[in-house]
């Protein structure tokens, strides 16, 4: 069974970068039909869709945080980073990696536990 894990600071400050890491065990990144999201809940708000990278290694961005988003990924680690800039307390939230699956219409099968990051002086 695939298993996902974020990590990361716990604790940013205000203008600075967030990098986060969600470890993918059981299971490739490459594998043909995934697709890697992350996606963040602030308190006491809904699920907001930040970006995906596809098995292939392609990217798309939520377009409220395009420019301050990237997605990348080891393969040699099998890992998916996130990288947040300029970050404001809006940003905190807990951050969750998950994966999609075409073979499922698209439906996201596989979440990790979030991880929560606070972003404060």
């Amino acid at each position: 069974q695939v298993q996902l894990q974020e990590s990361g600071p716990g604790l940013v400050k205000p203008s600075q970068s967030l990098s986060l890491i969600c470890s993918v065990s059981d299971g490739s990144i490459t594998t043909n039909y995934y697709y890697w999201q992350w996606i963040r809940q602030p308190p006491g708000k809904g699920l907001e869709w930040m970006g995906t990278i596809t098995y292939s290694g392609i990217t798309y961005y939520s377009p409220s945080l395009k420019n301050r988003t990237s997605i990348s990924r080891d393969t040699s680690k099998n890992h998916i980073t996130l990288e947040l800039s300029s970050v404001t307390p809006e940003d905190t939230a807990v951050y969750y990696c998950a994966r999609r699956s075409s073979l499922l219409g698209y439906a996201m099968d596989y979440w990790g536990k979030g991880t929560l990051v606070t972003v404060s002086s």
